[in-house]
């Protein structure tokens, strides 16, 4: 979406229809919450409707109505200046009876953009050009219809001699000869919202599925001697509803064809669009290069000259310019300017890596913080930490943060140096250019420029190993 669309005083209302549980994706969750790209299809067709310039959106909901409300409600607290309303089909009869629900919450004048939850690729630039259209055209109706080589399972536009559109059939009450009509409509329409509330009331489930469909309205509109306008989509692909795993599939990876494409066009070198997945929230600056197998989510930031993968998985963080991540993951997480991340590291939630920081091999972070220059390199745990400058870690060090019941705080000052193996019982603070040894477990605060030590004291006993060879002396028992 588009940080900044502005609504348009003529556009129409949209109505989006999010009622149905879609029993052919074979799942628990609402077909609409399904994510694609990262986020919800119903959020996805609501920041098209924004995007083109809508200004409000009715949405009906049915099944798992307070899931959808409060996804919706997240999108909607961030965004200005679309309003949501809500109406709620608690018995899906249909999609003109679920139409007729959210036109209760429509005024009688001005006209009303319908269109179904599940199309989560629809280009904004695509509903405006309807609207507009719409608007333009006088007609009572303006449907968005599209031509498919494989038309099955969609209504076909039905056409009088004059070309104008008179009916849309369903496929299970279509004849053989209408079924071989390439044209269907999208379930994206726009109505003019009077005549639309009386051909609803008129409708009547006479048909296989003894529902009442939207498409009927178009018949009565052309008995009523109401002009019905039409408009071919551009992009089919892009308009057609999601209504199994399969649809899913093909729409998360045009989308990320799209996603890729977009971030090539502003200097970003994607090696292998096929193993890489970015999310159309995320932004990469000129030069960065993603290797195979790299995965940005959750709305990242990643600064110019960044190299990215192979490997990398990036999710909800932010990366200064010239980083570099390979075979680890980046969560949460705030990442200095040329820093060095990998292989095999974990930035969890709250980590903040000062300039040129390196991290290396199966070193795992959780809130912690180093100062510009520190190295944290392999087989370590810093939670729960804040690090200075220039902080050296060596090999196996853990900050012991958490007693059991809660989480405790290790400061280390700048120039200190953290000796393998060594626990740091939390909460601990290690002075500046201290020196924490090898192997100790130190409970007690470093002072700076000190060196701490907490082990025993070696003992070595001369012989004891071939006496364990020789076993027990031997006498009586």
């Amino acid at each position: 979406m588009t940080g900044d669309a502005v609504a348009s005083a003529d556009a129409p209302i949209g109505l989006v229809l999010a009622a149905g549980l879609g029993k052919r994706m074979r799942s628990d969750l609402l077909k609409v919450l399904h994510p694609v790209g990262g986020r919800p299809m119903v959020v996805r067709v609501l920041a098209a409707l924004r995007d083109a310039g809508l200004g409000r959106a009715v949405v009906v909901s049915g099944h798992q109505a307070d899931a959808l409300r409060s996804t919706v409600a997240v999108w909607a607290a961030a965004v200005d200046p679309m309003e949501v309303l809500w109406a709620h089909q608690a018995e899906q009869r249909g999609t003109g009876h679920a139409v007729a629900q959210g036109l209760a919450a429509v005024p009688r004048a001005g006209s009303v953009l319908v269109m179904a939850g599940d199309a989560p690729l629809v280009e904004p630039g695509e509903l405006r050009s309807l609207w507009s259209q719409h608007a333009a055209s006088g007609a009572a109706a303006t449907l968005l219809t599209a031509r498919l080589a494989d038309p099955a399972g969609y209504g076909r536009i039905l056409r009088d001699d004059a070309g104008r559109a008179r009916a849309i059939v369903e496929e299970r009450d279509a004849s053989p000869e209408q079924r071989r009509i390439d044209e269907v409509f999208t379930l994206v329409a726009c109505f003019d919202a009077a005549p639309l509330h009386g051909a609803l009331a008129r409708c009547a489930p006479a048909n296989a599925q003894a529902e009442v469909y939207l498409t009927d309205v178009i018949a009565l509109f052309a008995a009523d001697g109401l002009p019905v306008d039409t408009r071919i989509a551009a992009d089919a692909d892009a308009v057609l509803g999601i209504n199994d795993r399969r649809a899913l599939a093909r729409a998360e990876a045009r989308l990320r064809a799209r996603t890729l494409e977009r971030l090539m066009d502003v200097g970003v070198t994607v090696l292998d669009p096929q193993t890489t997945y970015v999310d159309d929230d995320c932004t990469l600056e000129t030069d960065t290069v993603l290797h195979p197998l790299t995965i940005v989510q959750g709305g990242c930031r990643v600064g110019p000259r960044c190299v990215l993968g192979p490997g990398a998985h990036l999710r909800a963080s932010v990366l200064a310019a010239d980083v570099r991540v390979w075979h680890s993951v980046v969560e949460g997480s705030r990442v200095g300017e040329g820093c060095r991340i990998g292989p095999f590291s974990h930035l969890r939630p709250g980590t903040e890596l000062g300039a040129a920081v390196e991290v290396g091999n199966f070193a795992e972070l959780k809130n912690a913080r180093l100062g510009a220059g520190s190295k944290q390199h392999h087989h370590s745990y810093l939670g729960d930490a804040e690090l200075g400058e220039r902080v050296n870690v060596g090999a196996g060090v853990i900050t012991v943060n958490y007693d059991g019941a809660r989480k405790h705080r290790t400061r280390v000052g700048d120039g200190a140096f953290l000796g393998c193996n060594a626990n740091l019982v939390a909460p601990l603070d290690v002075g500046a250019e201290a020196f924490v040894a090898a192997g100790s477990t130190l409970t007690d605060a470093v002072p700076s420029g000190a060196l701490g030590i907490a082990r025993a004291r070696q003992v070595n006993k001369p012989g004891w190993t071939a006496r364990r060879r020789a076993g027990p002396p031997a006498g009586p028992p």
